[in-house]
């Protein structure tokens, strides 16, 4: 039951300029948001934004959107719903040329294989709208879903608190940032280990 960097993907919900501001603890949630974007991208480990109805609610920080491979525009308050989905477990591919008449232990595995990473690390805001309800359907897509809670927040903490024990009754795991970290690290003979020491001290 510990994280995996070859497990994981991080997605990253909603921290828009016009959002933020509003939100409880706002500042401390963007930087521990920052803080694992910046360590998933040293580990390789997938990073995925969203936004919610960005003409409304403005962007999310340019320095988190160049962290991320893509950031989902979308209207729908579960990312789910607008295609996260199809970005976090990509479809296989058919294989090309004549490798179908190899014998199987001399085809080469479809690009897809070996790939899927089903543990996503959530973190995001509002909790209780976009990160919950994005969330509770990945559970339904049978994914695993980390919370992190200390880069998670809603404009009150009564919303955020219960986002975060229906989160956990629904079979989420609550974590922190330096959690995933040092779950990522798994020991101090890691090739990164004091680069990502550095984000979180």
């Amino acid at each position: 039951m510990l994280l995996d960097t070859d497990d994981s993907q991080l997605v990253l919900v909603d921290y828009q300029s016009r959002l933020m501001p509003s939100i409880h603890e706002g500042d401390l949630v963007l930087q521990n948001a920052m803080r694992l974007a910046r360590m998933a991208r040293l580990l390789d480990v997938p990073v995925w934004g969203t936004q919610e109805n960005p003409a409304g609610l403005g962007e999310n920080p340019a320095e988190m959107k160049a962290l991320c491979r893509k950031t989902l525009d979308k209207m729908s308050f579960s990312a789910v719903a607008d295609g996260l989905v199809e970005w976090l477990r990509p479809p296989a591919r058919p294989q090309g040329g004549n490798a179908r008449s190899l014998p199987r232990h001399l085809q080469k595995p479809t690009p897809a294989e070996g790939l899927q990473r089903n543990a996503i690390v959530m973190a995001g805001c509002e909790a209780h709208v976009c990160l919950m309800q994005t969330s509770l359907d990945l559970l339904e897509e049978e994914f695993e879903v980390w919370v992190v809670t200390d880069a998670c927040s809603s404009r009150s903490e009564r919303n955020r608190d219960a986002a975060f024990d229906r989160l956990a009754g629904a079979g989420a795991e609550l974590v922190t940032t330096e959690m995933v970290a040092f779950e990522w690290l798994r020991g101090a003979d890691h090739p990164n280990f004091r680069e990502v020491l550095t984000l979180i001290k």
